[in-house]
């Protein structure tokens, strides 16, 4: 059983570990948000779906970035969820697999049923005891402190503790089990995996914990690209796209007429991908193409850069791709793929403060000199492609013992 509730950044990966899964034997179902996204996405993956809490979008989507009130009814719904749900169809499973947001429930679960359980983090960001920032070449100490960093994560363990505790331990006890005191060291576990590149992101010396980096769980597109598209790469020079993905409520105002003109003032056209936050043209210059959902796997190595919100995913497709990328960075672990774009010299970070047509101009000036795109050749090449076989292959002998 895969489980997560998150954006599509965290659905896809548990696509790309089942179809491995599968390639060596063995039955996987994700259980996953309801939205018709990923329900899509998981059947094109020959995938089964059971439907995890409730949607994503439902959300993401509103006017407004969620309320902090917003995060204390969610995580409560998510927790009786997963018991509800996990323990319903993970009946006869080998193991668990949890991802995405905090999955509080189902290490509880696979305790309750004796089967194994294994936490995987698309990230660092997710796991103690980090010594070194983000951006810093692996080996070089961070500017902050390690006492700092600790007292950092002494108060994540808090919120997550007053968020998920109380309901973690009602749902706990109606099944027999006995509280937790510290649920988020409980679902990390002391040996989380870290399903992403070691490249784009090093795991070794940057965490106490026993880390088993697999390398990202890709999940391969065989997709052609729309007629359009193709009509419009052969119109031109290689365009710049431009694209945030699930980012609903906190894509920046008015980007879509920003980024278009920073392209613009490069000479560049643009292929805009409307995600989630609905983006459009804001006129009808036949330098640019809306497009709808894609294959980036086959799109971004015929771009000229990546201007994206800086997920896990679309980082590593545009790595992968050797195409140097712009992040502008807004919640969660996109500052953290940020740096490290920057931090490699395949691309360029955006300020943290709103973009502006002047400031995306000047990032996308740093992604489309030619020193770049030669970086971002070379380290395209040390992309790692099979970090889901990897992980199947661990998954397969952890459960039959060998």
């Amino acid at each position: 059983m895969l489980a997560t509730w998150g954006s599509r950044g965290d659905v896809e990966p548990l696509a790309g570990l089942a179809v491995a899964l599968r390639e060596l034997g063995a039955e996987a179902t994700v259980c996953a948000p309801p939205d018709d996204d990923f329900e899509a996405l998981l059947a094109r993956a020959g995938v089964p779906l059971v439907p995890l809490g409730p949607s994503v979008k439902s959300v993401v989507a509103a006017p407004k970035p969620p309320s902090g009130q917003a995060a204390f009814e969610l995580a409560p719904r998510l927790v009786a969820a997963r018991f509800e749900t996990l323990g319903a169809v993970a009946q006869g499973a080998d193991a668990i697999v949890a991802t995405g947001l905090m999955p509080a429930g189902a290490r509880d679960v696979a305790d309750k049923l004796g089967i194994g359980y294994v936490l995987a983090c698309f990230h660092l960001g997710g796991i103690p005891s980090q010594h070194f920032s983000p951006g810093a070449r692996p080996g070089t100490p961070s500017p902050e402190g390690e006492t700092d960093r600790r007292v950092l994560w002494e108060h994540d363990a808090e919120r997550v503790n007053a968020l998920y505790g109380p309901a973690l331990n009602r749902e706990r006890a109606a099944i027999g089990l006995p509280p937790i005191d510290n649920v988020r060291d409980y679902v990390l576990t002391d040996h989380p995996w870290l399903a992403a590149d070691p490249t784009l992101c090093p795991s070794k010396g940057l965490t106490e914990l026993d880390v088993v980096q697999t390398g990202a769980w890709i999940l391969p597109d065989d997709r052609p690209l729309p007629s359009d598209v193709e009509v419009f790469l052969a119109a031109g020079d290689p365009p710049v796209y431009v694209g945030f993905g699930s980012m609903a409520a906190y894509a920046p105002k008015g980007i879509a007429e920003l980024a278009i003109e920073a392209c613009r003032a490069h000479g560049r056209r643009v292929l805009l991908s409307r995600g989630w936050a609905g983006l459009d043209l804001a006129d009808e210059g036949k330098d640019c193409l809306v497009v709808g959902e894609i294959n980036q796997q086959a799109l971004f190595p015929r771009v000229a850069a990546v201007v994206h919100h800086g997920g896990a995913g679309t980082t590593t497709t545009a790595a992968r791709a050797g195409t140097p990328q712009v992040v502008v960075p807004l919640i969660a672990d996109q500052p953290y793929w940020a740096a490290r774009v920057a931090a490699l010299g395949i691309g360029a970070a955006h300020e943290r403060s709103a973009p502006t047509t002047e400031s995306l101009a000047a990032a996308l000036e740093i992604a489309l000199r030619p020193e770049t795109r030669a970086e971002a050749a070379r380290v395209g090449g040390a992309v790692t492609t099979d970090g889901a076989t990897v992980a199947a292959k661990l998954l397969m002998s952890q459960s039959t013992g060998r």
